[in-house]
């Protein structure tokens, strides 16, 4: 097998004692074919890892691994210590995460999408609608509100997923890509977004193309290569 992943950080930094996720060696094979060559990760609270390469080096598969979503084959996954299974209750708690569209009702408007994803979290209704306005603004998305989800283009869509994620409490965030279809002042307005959330404490890890953004956010970066 060929491939593999290259790791460009300041791995000794990232102790033990301040690692929020951990990957230990994980891949993913599929029919004798190579998903995920064996990597590594390790992302601490307050840090940012932006993980890249081409088409099929696999991306979403490692975001998929970290969120529990999808056994390795081979290697772990560890949250403070603790296997990260995304039927456990301690991960859905820790990790929020955009790996794909996220459900959608077609009878809700974008506002109560997230005031279902308040309720779910158990957070105080009587101050819902003023995090739900606060949300909507921070995304600029404020005047979308109201429409419903299949009433918006595809950049909206993509605004719409993203505030369904950033909304949900959560320790570590994971985003596969999630610039994708955001033009430039879009894309400028998530990193400051996501920069602010790092700064505050949250785990970050990324799958990015784009290179301003990386360069913004990135306190260390694995380079997935294509396995063959």
């Amino acid at each position: 097998m060929a491939g593999g992943a290259a790791y460009w950080g300041p791995m000794a930094s990232l102790t033990a004692q301040s690692t929020a996720l951990e990957a230990i060696g994980v891949s993913k094979q599929i029919s004798g074919a190579w998903l995920l060559a064996p990597s590594d990760l390790q992302v601490g609270a307050g840090e940012c890892v932006v993980v890249r390469g081409p088409n099929g080096s696999g991306k979403t598969t490692l975001l998929r691994i970290l969120g529990g979503l999808l056994e390795p084959s081979s290697g772990t996954v560890t949250l403070d210590g603790r296997p990260v299974d995304e039927r456990d209750p301690v991960t859905r708690a820790a990790i929020a995460a955009l790996l794909g569209p996220p459900a959608a009702y077609r009878d809700l408007t974008l506002a109560d999408h997230l005031v279902l994803v308040d309720s779910t979290w158990g957070l105080d209704p009587h101050s819902c609608a003023a995090r739900v306005a606060a949300a909507f603004a921070e995304l600029g998305i404020e005047h979308l509100a109201e429409r419903f989800p299949h009433e918006l283009s595809s950049g909206q869509q993509q605004l719409f997923r993203l505030a369904l994620v950033l909304f949900r409490p959560g320790r570590v965030l994971l985003l596969d890509e999630p610039e994708q279809r955001l033009d430039p002042d879009r894309r400028a307005r998530l990193t400051e977004i996501l920069a602010r959330r790092v700064e505050a404490g949250t785990a970050l890890v990324l799958a990015c193309h784009d290179p301003v953004m990386t360069q913004e956010l990135a306190d260390a970066v694995l380079d997935l290569r294509e396995a063959r």
